[in-house]
């Protein structure tokens, strides 16, 4: 099935394999949140045993650089796309006050990211996220 849109993951292609994870469960959860219509009915076993709801399409995952993850977050607030953001500092934190915290202190253009979420047009994710590659 094709859907018009998309949500996606950019992570930046350096990170250890559970700075991957992490962040991708973050920034996922923060477009669940944002777009609560994305969320499918929950599930059930055949027994009858219940199951969370997950989205109702594919979370694409990507990689680039440090370069074009910036590229790709101004890119997505000059088009309007609504985005989650990692940063690095975000690593250092144990909660979710902390988090806000740590990216407040930070002015846009200085933000040291290493993963940002988003969900779109597919159209407008696509250049958005272009010249990055599909996570391997």
């Amino acid at each position: 099935m094709k859907f018009d849109t998309k949500i996606a993951v950019l992570l930046r292609d350096e990170l250890a394999t559970w700075q991957r994870l992490n962040v991708t469960a973050f920034l996922v959860s923060g477009v669940a949140a944002h777009e609560p219509s994305l969320i499918g009915e929950a599930y059930a076993d055949a027994d009858g045993t219940p199951y969370l709801p997950m989205f109702r399409q594919p979370v694409l995952v990507y990689a680039g650089s440090a370069a074009l993850m910036s590229q790709a977050h101004r890119r997505a607030l000059e088009r309007g796309v609504a985005i989650t953001v990692f940063t690095e500092d975000l690593f250092k934190t144990g909660n979710d006050v902390d988090n806000r915290a740590a990216v407040a202190a930070v002015p846009r253009e200085e933000l040291r990211l290493v993963g940002i979420g988003m969900h779109g047009p597919r159209s407008v994710v696509d250049k958005i996220l272009k010249g990055a590659a599909l996570h391997p």
